[in-house]
């Protein structure tokens, strides 16, 4: 048992009191002070704490006069982005482990064929940890990343060409706020002459043509600086000059399977970052079906395509130049997602689906012959430009010769509503300030 009073008789420690007789009887919960405010220690410390905390507040004062915050706010008064804002990757050579996420995560990713590696674990550690045996270029090359994975955006033949590819992507890279009226650039007429586009087409929505042919009639020096050119191939994206006007192009060349929805999701992000406005050139059959494209998340990754699609807040031109059918026609910015323009060609169909798909749906739910044909007649009929736009569902048939023309106005008059500010977004700080989400 400790007892305090026989150490204190002893002389060991001080006697209880003593310590009461100084400190006198206090609540067990408050803390008592000896401290001398006006002994010359307690001065000297006092001072240099106060001197120290005077020079701390003289720093932070000084940092709030830049810092990264004010940093933005510089940069985005001149029009001008921040690197953290805008991040183009070039892989030359080899980026593993963590140094792998540093190009998977940037807007637009470059790498070159033969040279460039990305992999979380080169094949030595794949082989310790799994046991496959795989080289590097199967592992993470630019040839599959570039068609396969998508990690990659463009696919270069050496260093000089990849550092060409970076230089057109800085050159995309837009203002951060489309203000442009007339146009940032002087137009060019295309290569090609427009009158081509009705041999290249044609005028059965059934018959496939690659629609960089048409791309080309259309765009200013017929030049289009692809995006994602190996992965997706049946979606066509990229971006281009129209009448001098900046524009993000979506073009169907086929059917939509999940790797060309991602790469349009991926695209229209972009665009919207950018402050680019969207072109969408249809023809479209739909979203691909069957048990394998199912279990590949078809609905999900269509679904991330029409939700950007809703969602993107740049000027959104839609031409469709043959047929649009299905849920293609929502991913493809069709007139219940708001374009601000949508014209059709002379030979465009709209419909759920295509006659002759329908005519085999409603053969399994019904055994005669008359009604299919009724049915079918009505389906062609209710289908065509000139039904849809004679109950102003469009803003018209334009020839095909005439869609540069048309576009460029289209693009013209959203850059006046653009600089105006009555719409396309609201000017501000943060304005495009996010980072691309990679599909």
């Amino acid at each position: 048992m400790f007892r305090l009073g026989r150490f204190a008789r002893v002389g060991r420690v001080p006697a209880l009191s003593a310590y009461t007789a100084r400190r006198g009887v206090h609540d067990a919960s408050r803390l008592p002070s000896l401290i001398s405010t006006s002994s010359p220690d307690f001065v000297e410390k006092a001072e240099a704490m106060s001197a120290l905390v005077s020079n701390y507040e003289e720093l932070v004062g000084a940092a709030r006069q830049g810092g990264g915050a004010k940093a933005q706010e510089r940069m985005r008064s001149k029009g001008k982005k921040t690197p953290r804002e805008r991040q183009i990757s070039v892989v030359h050579g080899i980026s593993v482990a963590g140094g792998a996420y540093v190009p998977a995560m940037a807007d637009e990713n470059i790498i070159v064929r033969q040279q460039g590696r990305i992999f979380l674990a080169g094949p030595p550690l794949v082989k310790a940890a799994t046991g496959e045996v795989v080289d590097d270029e199967t592992l993470g090359g630019g040839d599959m990343h570039s068609s396969e994975s998508g990690v990659t955006d463009h696919l270069a033949r050496d260093d000089p060409h990849a550092i060409e590819i970076a230089r057109a992507c800085v050159a995309d890279l837009g203002s951060g706020g489309w203000v442009a009226n007339p146009p940032p650039k002087a137009p060019e007429e295309p290569l090609y002459p427009a009158h081509e586009l009705h041999g290249i087409v044609g005028t059965d929505v059934r018959q496939g043509f690659d629609m960089r042919d048409v791309i080309s009639r259309i765009v200013d020096g017929s030049s289009f600086r692809e995006f994602k050119k190996e992965y997706g191939p049946t979606i066509l994206t990229g971006f281009a000059h129209i009448h001098g006007y900046p524009v993000g192009i979506i073009a169907n060349n086929g059917i939509l399977f999940s790797p060309s929805a991602l790469k349009a999701t991926h695209f229209i992000e972009l665009c919207s970052q950018r402050k680019i406005p969207l072109l969408f050139l249809v023809n479209v059959t739909g979203y691909m079906v069957g048990s394998k494209a199912e279990r590949g998340g078809i609905a999900k990754d269509g679904a991330k395509m029409v939700r950007a699609v809703a969602c993107v807040d740049v000027p959104k031109l839609t031409v469709i130049v043959g047929g649009s059918f299905g849920a293609g026609n929502y991913g493809m910015c069709g007139r219940a997602y708001s374009p601000r323009f949508l014209w059709m060609w002379p030979n465009a169909k709209v419909s759920v689906m295509g006659s002759g798909q329908l005519s085999e749906v409603m053969a399994t739910v019904s055994k005669d012959p008359a009604q299919h044909a009724s049915l079918k007649a009505e389906i062609e009929n209710q289908s065509t430009a000139l039904y849809a736009t004679a109950r102003l569902w469009d803003d018209g048939i334009i020839r095909p010769q005439d869609t540069r023309d048309v576009v460029g106005l289209g693009l013209g008059l959203a850059a006046r509503e653009r600089r105006t500010g009555t719409s396309f977004a609201q000017s501000g700080a943060a304005e495009g300030a996010f980072g691309v989400f990679r599909m």
